[in-house]
């Protein structure tokens, strides 16, 4: 590997330099990352960690897979049909795997273990404080499409519990969707966010996520009577409807924050190895996430609602018992979102106000409750009145294009740029035009979801 001088200067903007620089934020809550020093160091200089590379494949596909399958029929429907959702799955599978190794490399080259730190040493403190914001906003979103989703689910079981039918007038004001979420969230979501750590859930299962696929592809094989599919599409309406169903697929496959603390937790951080990890990793996630996506597409055809869930007849025992496995992984999954989307926010303050990381811990507390609840209330708030969680996964499937081709592509280009002393071969300009490319897929993403969250959904 050629050498890289890797942009460091930490003195622009007037941000203190001993203000958490070092944090170690946004770390997957699933690995070992202690930080680096001497003891742990291998004889190349290169720190140790203790996953395996099964085990690194396993978390890889932990951090992939979650509640975004639920929206994957609706996304073969937008693409129109089958045939391009898998090609387009397929043709985004490369690029993704690709954004995974990007950033092993530059985790090397920079020896930083955090994707932030990661953009930050490579690219600088702009694109880094910009990669910082748009984590917190993703997190944010996320979070709200969670609540979202509890909410859907719950109205379903409710339904069958009160057996009436969903939407009959008439209810009982503790049945109502906006009561309902906002029990759950005060008694079981703030508690699980306010502390410190969040390492007594790192061990959360993916059970829920593979039974939910279990459920879609066996009720396609052998359908109710009640289920009556819609028309089933065959070839996208434009190609601009294709490029709609981008945004899931993009939320669905984003592992890549955490996948630079997973990398350096492994027992050999090769790259090489991790390439290996991450395309073994991917593959299995294509593999649910097609199983859903196509089987829930034909069920349902373009009836299909953006949560796959809500298609089918509220009385059915098995897929209950899928609602309420989505509901406990959501729980948890809201804190760890919630932790990292606050970590940000944190190392960022430090950093404008020069505080160092070891400060005053009663400072540090009542500053983390007081943004743990105007993070809660904002996400509850809003939460309450979207009700559609289509729009909101659409919209942070924009932002998470950005995690996925946009910032690999920006420290592709910038790690190849800092290799000055060498003469460069053809591979050369053959990766930084592949980092152009990325950088320009995931800006296009981008700019077509926000101009459609702006000029499609606020002004219809």
């Amino acid at each position: 590997m050629a050498q890289v001088s890797i942009n460091s200067d930490l003195g622009e903007w007037g941000f203190s330099t001993d203000a958490g620089e070092r944090a170690r934020l946004l770390q997957s809550p699933c690995v070992d990352t202690d930080p680096k020093n001497e003891e742990e160091a291998s004889p190349e200089g290169q720190s140790r960690g203790t996953t395996s590379t099964f085990g690194a494949i396993f978390i890889v596909v932990n951090a992939c897979l979650g509640a975004g399958l639920l929206n994957f029929p609706a996304a073969f429907s937008t693409a129109g049909g089958v045939a391009a959702g898998i090609t387009l799955q397929m043709s985004m599978l490369v690029f993704i795997i690709s954004g995974l190794v990007i950033l092993a490399y530059c985790s090397q080259a920079s020896n930083e273990r955090t994707y932030q730190e990661v953009v930050w040493a490579v690219c600088g403190k702009l694109t880094g404080v910009l990669c910082e914001v748009a984590i917190a906003i993703y997190t944010f979103g996320t979070c709200i499409a969670f609540l979202i989703i509890i909410g859907d689910q719950q109205d379903k079981i409710i339904a069958v519990m009160a057996k009436e039918p969903e939407g009959a007038g008439g209810n009982p004001w503790y049945t109502d969707r906006k009561f309902t979420i906002s029990l759950t969230a005060f008694l079981f979501i703030l508690p699980l966010s306010i502390p410190r750590e969040i390492g007594f859930q790192k061990y959360a299962s993916v059970v829920g996520t593979w039974y939910v696929t279990a459920i879609v592809i066996i009720k396609y094989i052998w359908p109710d009577k009640e289920m009556t599919p819609g028309d089933i599409l065959t070839r996208p309406v434009s190609w601009m409807a294709v490029f709609n169903a981008m945004p899931t697929i993009c939320f669905g496959f984003q592992c890549h924050v955490s996948s630079v603390p997973i990398f350096n937790s492994m027992q050999r951080p090769e790259v090489k190895t991790w390439g290996g990890v991450v395309t073994a990793a991917m593959v299995i996630a294509l593999a649910v996430y097609m199983g859903t996506g196509v089987c829930g597409f034909l069920a349902f055809g373009a009836s299909v609602d953006p949560d796959v869930l809500l298609s089918y007849p509220s009385n059915d025992v098995a897929v209950a018992v899928a609602r309420a496995f989505i509901i406990l992984s959501v729980l948890s999954s809201y804190s760890i979102l919630h932790f990292c989307g606050r970590a940000v926010i944190e190392g960022l303050w430090l950093r404008y106000q020069g505080m160092p990381v070891e400060e005053d811990v009663g400072r540090e507390r009542r500053r983390r409750v007081l943004q743990t609840l105007v993070w809660f209330l904002l996400t509850l708030l809003l939460a309450l009145f979207i009700p559609d969680i289509g729009k909101v996964i659409s919209v942070i499937g924009g932002l998470a294009a950005c995690f996925i081709f946009v910032f690999p592509g920006l420290c592709l280009i910038q790690a190849k740029l800092s290799e000055m002393e060498e003469v460069k071969p053809a591979s050369w300009w053959v990766l930084v035009s592949y980092g152009v490319l990325l950088v320009t897929l995931g800006a296009f993403i981008f700019g077509q979801t926000t101009a459609n969250a702006i000029f499609v959904d606020l002004l219809a």
